[in-house]
This record gives structure tokens, C-alpha cells and sequence, in this order.
């Protein structure tokens, strides 16, 4: 092994291991190669044995990148505005429901980051093979619908942390973009991963807040752990709430940036326990930043007038320079800032890797603008566009933030049900797929979402929605999810038996790879399987039915 100042490098100790027999499904020729990450490289044919912890921690970092990335990018000015309107309303009486969603968001992840680095094909590129041209079509054109609006909130957070600084709101915006769209823009994976991993550890800027604000650590311990409600505040706008932080935390476009992602980085099935530590470190710093946030924004506002009364994050960061201090709130207003900057990074890569996979373009951060116009395009197009309308007066901001909530409620269970079902397509993970209980856990998982994600979509719609209509929602769906877990555990016990010694030894797993896509049997789609797609059109349908009469009552008005 060799090190020098500009990288690590881990080298082949041993003998090359015999790859897969087939050829790559890989789309795009620069996904194959060294894996040059922003804190390290491994080479492309070094399959050696990690021995020691030495060895180990140099292949850690080279691989560091996309568990970080996905999971702080999230931590965006949707979820500022989210977790901080939860702790100005209700202090921290609804920290714990963080702690519930970390293993959703490990499970997720986990089985994203198993595709990308088995298959080496995107997202929405599997969904489009294995479901038809329906789904492939629905899954980038909802992606680039809710992506995009996406991308308008964080240029909105900009404006909010550039105006607390005082910096002119016009300027702040046209410079962001320009570090947005240049980051990326290099041809040099490592340049854009080493941006990223900047703004990563920018997200650590919410800590000193944290200690600045002085709250009570026995209380956000006792919140965080012990599930309660506020004593004050309808439940109507509580349950709303909670959905609202479900929806902020686990979102669409992390599914298939993260895949993506990692097929770009060139990380093979051999590297996914390094990655999937990658992931819990990712989801350990959202944990941090998102109970710093509601901590120190309880403890900057609990007694005074504003309490109950939340705004926007720019009003958060004014209450915290009144109560830690100025130098609180610049630090606060500095993090919204960077958080922005890397939620639009993120969200924009996720849309044109989408695209570019289901056109079978050139899509890479490995190749300059001019070796991938289409990629580029899309991904300065949604920057430029998002940053224009920000900057454009009369732009109705509140209600393009409505409707990302909105889609993203809607959107949400139908990413999840591909998911489960791509990572039980043999064909597409051979040794790979889910587990048993895996299963279990996600079906009810899928069923709980639906359940949330009708009620946000219904109280967006209906604003006034009563709590009695939100408890009916909250018992029959909880009856769903039951029933969905039951049948799942049935379906799974009785075809078991006929996946009893599929599993390749843990040797042949690391080098197992998906054909490419043409060499691929046709999907062969179970009872379960056909169940879940006609609930899913169905809820979809009704979703978008809500949505439309809700705009036809706004044009209206």
C-alpha cells in the first residue's frame, strides 16, 4: 500500500478474484474504473484482503462519499424549516419521532445502495426494465416535477440565511448557483465529492448552537427517548407535523441519487459493508443536526411571545441571535446556507442521472459538459430555472412549497413499493435480495407511509380537516399495515423453502453482478407483486384527483 499527500491509495496485496461471468450492465463506460473518492482511491482490480484496522480505515475513506452525502443533503431548508417550526410550536416534545425514523431510513438506503453497487444500472432505469414503459416514464417525470419544486425551496432558504447576514438576497442567489453548477461541472469525480464532503461537515456548524442556547440535556435526552404529545395545540396540527417530519426526512430523490451515486463512485458489491458504514455515519449526523435544531430553537423561544407563533427559518435565526447571541445566529443562518447548497447538489445530480439513465445518455461527473451535454443540461437547467423564479417578484413561493409537501406525500409510498420489489427481483440482485424479515419490516413500512401520506396529501387539500377524520385514518390504515405484514409473512413462509441454498457463499456474493439489462429474463411478476402495483395506481389515482380539484379551487378562487 502507498500514501501520498494527495491520496490514498490501497493497492492489491493478493491475486485477482474472478469476476462475474457476464459482461457489465453499466450504461455509461466511465462507471467502470478506480474508485477515486474524495479521501482516498482504490484501484480497479485491487481485491485484496483488508487486514488490519489500518488497511481497513484507508478503504473506509476511499469509499466515504454517498452514505454522507444523501443522508446530510436531506438535512435541507425543508427540514430547517421543519424541525424548527416543530420546536418554536412545541418545543421538544416530538423528538422522538427522529428516533423512530432511523431505522426506515437505514433500511431504505441500505437496499438502494445494494442495487446500485450489484447492478450498476440507476433507479429509474431498473423500474423502466423490469415494470414497462409506464412506470419508467412515471418514475423520472414525477422525479423532475417534485425534484424541481424541490430546488425552489432550497434557493428560498438562501434567500432566508443571506438576508439574516445581510447580504443582498440577489447576489447571494446568482453566486450560490454559480458554485452549484461549477462543482459539479469539472469532469473530476474526486473535486465534486471533496465540495460535497466540505458542506458535509459545514452541517457540524449547528452543534456550537446547540451548546450556545444552553437547553436542558435531560430534557432532549427524556424527548428524544420517551414518546409523548404536546400538552397545548390541536391534533389536527400535531399529527400534521409529525407527518411533515417523516416526509422532510425520508424523501423520493434520496432513492435514486444515492444509487446513482454510487455507480458513478464505481463501488462494486465487495465494498458494501464499507458503504452501508458510510450510511450509518450519514445518518448519525442528520440525527445530530436534527435534534440540535429543535433543541436550541425550544430553548431560544419556549417563554417568550413568538413561541407557538413560527414563520420561516430567517425569523428562527433572528430568535436565536436574541437569545444565545449574534454570533448564534450567524452561525445558524451560515449552516441554512451550506445545507441549501447541498440539498440542491444533491436533488439536481438525482434528476439528471435519472434522465440520463432512461435515455441511455452519457451521465457521469467523471466527463466535462461538453462529453455529456444532456446530463449537464438538465442538471444546470433545473439550477438556473429554480434560481430565476427565487428572484422573480410575484412568484407564488408559499404555494410551490405546499406542493412539494404535497407530491412528496403522494410520491413517497409508490418509490418505496419499487424498491421492495426491485430488491426481491433475483434476476436483478441474484444473492442480494431481501431477506424474510427484511420484507416484513418494509411492507409495514409502505403500508404506514401510505397511510401518512394520505393524510398530509388530504390536509394540504383540505386544510380543515378535523382530528376525528385524521384518528379514522391513523386506526384503518393501522389495521392495514397489519393485514399488508400478515400476507407478507404467508406469501414469504410458503416460498421459502424453494430459496433454501440460493445464497452464494460470501466469496462468490462480492463478485456477483447483474447481467446487463438485454440478458436479463423477463420480470416475472408474483400474485404480491400485482397486488402491489394495482393498490398503487389505485391510491395514485385517487391522489392525483385530490390534487387537481385542489388547483381547479385555487384558480377559481
Amino acid at each position: 500500500m502507498t500514501y501520498t499527500p494527495q491520496e490514498l491509495t490501497i493497492r492489491a496485496p493478493m491475486p485477482l478474484a474472478q469476476e462475474s461471468p457476464h459482461s457489465s450492465a453499466h450504461l455509461d463506460s466511465e462507471h467502470v474504473g478506480h474508485i477515486r473518492g474524495g479521501l482516498g482511491t482504490i484501484l480497479q482490480h485491487d481485491v485484496g484482503p483488508r487486514n488490519g484496522w489500518w488497511a481497513r480505515l484507508k478503504t473506509l475513506l476511499a469509499i466515504l462519499g454517498p452514505g454522507l452525502i444523501v443522508m446530510v443533503g436531506d438535512n435541507d431548508a425543508g427540514a430547517f424549516g421543519t424541525y424548527t417550526q416543530a420546536a418554536q410550536n412545541y418545543g421538544t416534545t416530538l423528538l422522538w419521532t427522529l428516533l423512530l425514523l432511523v431505522p426506515v431510513l437505514y433500511v431504505n438506503q441500505e437496499m438502494v445502495l445494494r442495487l446500485g453497487a450489484v447492478s450498476g444500472v440507476g433507479h429509474a432505469r431498473l423500474i423502466l426494465a423490469r415494470f414497462g414503459k409506464f412506470w419508467g416514464a412515471f418514475s423520472v417525470i414525477d422525479l423532475f416535477i417534485l425534484n424541481a419544486l424541490t430546488i425552489v425551496t432550497e434557493f428560498i432558504g438562501l434567500t432566508l440565511g443571506f438576508e439574516y447576514l445581510g447580504v443582498s438576497k440577489i447576489w447571494g442567489v446568482i453566486v450560490s448557483a454559480v458554485i452549484i453548477m461549477l462543482a459539479a461541472s469539472t469532469g473530476d469525480f474526486r473535486r465534486f465529492e471533496r465540495f460535497a464532503l466540505i458542506l458535509v461537515f459545514g452541517s457540524l456548524l449547528l452543534v456550537p448552537v446547540f451548546f450556545m442556547a444552553h437547553p436542558s440535556f435531560g430534557r432532549v435526552a427524556h424527548d428524544f427517548f420517551v414518546p409523548g404529545f404536546p400538552d397545548h395545540g390541536a391534533l389536527t396540527d400535531v399529527m400534521l407535523l409529525i407527518i411533515a417530519i417523516v416526509g422532510t426526512t425520508v424523501a423520493p430523490w434520496q432513492l435514486f441519487f444515492q444509487q446513482s451515486y454510487i455507480i458513478d463512485k464505481r463501488i462494486t458489491p465487495r465494498f458494501i459493508p464499507y458503504e452501508r458504514v458510510d450510511l450509518c455515519i450519514g445518518i448519525g449526523l442528520v440525527l445530530v443536526g436534527a435534534v440540535a435544531m429543535m433543541a436550541f430553537t425550544a430553548a431560544a423561544f419556549e417563554g417568550r411571545p413568538d413561541f407557538g407563533h413560527f414563520v420561516d427559518a430567517g425569523e428562527v435565526a433572528a430568535g436565536i441571535g436574541h437569545h444565545a447571541g449574534r454570533i448564534a445566529g450567524v452561525l445558524f443562518a451560515v449552516a441554512l446556507i451550506d445545507a441549501c447548497i447541498i440539498g440542491a447538489s444533491a436533488v439536481s445530480l438525482s434528476t439528471a442521472y435519472a434522465i440520463g439513465d432512461v435515455l441511455s445518455l452519457r451521465h457521469s461527473l467523471h466527463r466535462k459538459p461538453t462529453d455529456a451535454k444532456g446530463f449537464y443540461t438538465v442538471y444546470f437547467g433545473l439550477i438556473a430555472l429554480s434560481a430565476a423564479l427565487v428572484l422573480t417578484p410575484g412568484t407564488p413561493l408559499g404555494l410551490l412549497t405546499n406542493a412539494v409537501q404535497t407530491l412528496a406525500g403522494v410520491l413517497l409510498p409508490s418509490a418505496t413499493v419499487f424498491l421492495l420489489l426491485l430488491c426481491n427481483d433475483k434476476a436483478v440482485l441474484g444473492p442480494w435480495v431481501n431477506g424474510v424479515r427484511l420484507n416484513i419490516f418494509t411492507g409495514a413500512v409502505i403500508a404506514v407511509l401510505v397511510m401518512l401520506s394520505v393524510i398530509l396529501t388530504a390536509s394540504v387539500l383540505f386544510p380543515n380537516i378535523s382530528g376525528a377524520h385524521i384518528l379514522a385514518v391513523l386506526i384503518g390504515g393501522s389495521v392495514v399495515a397489519l393485514l399488508v405484514t400478515l400476507v407478507v409473512r404467508v406469501f414469504e413462509s410458503r416460498h421459502n423453502a424453494r430459496h433454501v441454498g440460493d445464497r452464494l457463499p460470501t466469496s462468490d456474493r462480492s463478485t456477483w453482478r447483474m447481467p446487463p439489462l438485454s440478458e436479463l429474463a423477463p420480470a416475472q411478476l408474483t400474485v404480491l407483486n400485482r397486488i402491489w402495483l394495482v393498490v398503487l395506481r389505485g391510491y395514485l389515482l385517487i391522489a392525483a384527483g385530490l390534487v387537481l380539484v385542489r388547483i381547479a379551487q385555487l384558480v377559481t378562487r
